[in-house]
């Protein structure tokens, strides 16, 4: 009877030790907190925004925001706009000519008004800092372009 017992207690051992279900020596660490989390309406902004690009924007800058070279300037990781945030809004704006370098190439061209309301310009640049990669953490509000 003993030697049953035995035989029984090493095979309920056995089975217990043999689950199927895989063990993890990791630990599961909360993802970052995005920067839609921290601001709220940003993600809203950023959805009128892909809008006001469609329509307005990608003629010049193209859908994948890499722009045409030597015409029309990336936005795709351009160093002028992480740089240059109050000169691109005004630019957005109010329009914006002369000399620009980005990324290294000079451009020289024209970017006429394009007539948007304060909160366009805002969600487009929204927009235009979380796309392609962009990520620059910088919220634009209707406010700070109507200061600017």
């Amino acid at each position: 009877m003993i030697k049953l017992t035995r035989i029984l207690f090493a095979l309920i051992i056995l089975t217990a030790c043999n689950s199927k279900e895989k063990k993890k020596n990791t630990v599961d660490y909360p993802d970052k907190t995005s920067l839609a989390q921290v601001k709220p309406g940003l993600k809203e902004s950023i959805a009128r925004g892909k809008l006001v690009y469609n329509d307005m924007c990608t003629t010049c800058h193209l859908t994948d925001g890499k722009g045409v070279p030597r015409a029309f300037p990336p936005l795709v990781n351009s160093d002028y706009l992480r740089e240059n945030q109050d000169k691109s809004i005004k630019g957005i704006k109010n329009g914006m000519s002369g000399e620009i370098i980005v990324n290294g190439i000079t451009y020289n061209g024209v970017m006429a008004p394009l007539g948007l309301s304060d909160e366009e310009v805002a969600d487009v640049m929204n927009y235009i800092n979380n796309s392609w990669g962009n990520k620059i953490d910088n919220f634009i509000t209707p406010e700070k372009v109507s200061k600017l």
